[in-house]
């Protein structure tokens, strides 16, 4: 009777036991997925922002000047005062005459209108003054992930997202359209930007142009963690293709 008694407790305990391990078990496996699943398509909403917010008007005539671009300055009828000149780091170009004058932050108009001013004031009558920014050293686009030739390409002019991507050559073959990731600075804050290329090749989407400084993703077809990629890049703690 004693061993009976004891084999009647025993068993109850390991199938206890058993339970609660197969429990445990089934419970941490079923919490993957959910982690998973969150990381992809909910969290999307809170890392991409409004395409509204992108540019889709050509961006050359409002191009501002800044440090190591090269100005090309024609007064008329005065040859002397004439040139190109680049723009030093502290933002001014030398000119005879007038001396140093700061053009960083300002337009080619902005810049002809001041030159205009000062010479008129001491030395021209109704001075006639023409400023072209030859190059637009500032205007530079990154290129990563999947395309042929990914790289740090220099933009002069009006470049829109699609015309960015042809510089690399195209998307690769493992490349997903629907994962075109446009970083772009607002202010002090870097956003980022869902893009279908499919979608803007079709006219359903808008082909924005891109602006100086503009970091292009291209993500494969078969990542299933690019979102967290993306939100990881905005942070700047990690590159999703290093």
């Amino acid at each position: 009777m004693q061993i009976q008694t004891k084999s009647s407790v025993f068993f109850p305990a390991i199938v206890t036991c058993l339970c609660v391990a197969a429990f445990t078990g089934c419970s941490s496996n079923t919490a993957l997925p959910t982690s998973t699943g969150t990381d992809g398509a909910t969290s999307a909403e809170n890392v991409f922002s409004n395409l509204n917010e992108l540019d889709y008007i050509a961006p050359t005539e409002q191009a501002t000047i800044t440090a190591g671009d090269m100005l090309d300055i024609k007064v008329f009828q005065a040859d002397e005062l004439s040139g190109k000149v680049r723009v030093e780091s502290n933002g001014q170009i030398s000119l005879p005459l007038i001396g140093a004058i700061t053009v960083a932050g300002l337009t080619p108009i902005e810049v002809e209108n001041k030159l205009k001013a000062q010479l008129g004031h001491k030395y021209l009558q109704n001075p006639q003054v023409t400023v072209f920014m030859e190059t637009f050293t500032n205007q530079r686009v990154t290129l990563e992930g999947e395309v042929n030739k990914p790289g740090i390409y220099p933009v002069s002019g009006s470049v829109t997202l699609l015309q960015a991507i042809a510089m690399g050559e195209g998307l690769s073959s493992l490349a997903d359209p629907s994962k075109v990731v446009l970083f772009h600075r607002v202010g002090n804050q870097t956003k980022a930007y869902n893009l279908n290329v499919d979608a803007i090749r079709s006219g359903k989407m808008r082909d924005p142009y891109i602006r100086g400084d503009d970091r292009i993703i291209i993500h494969r077809s078969d990542s299933r963690y690019w979102v967290k990629e993306v939100t990881n890049t905005i942070r700047g703690f990690v590159s999703p293709f290093n």
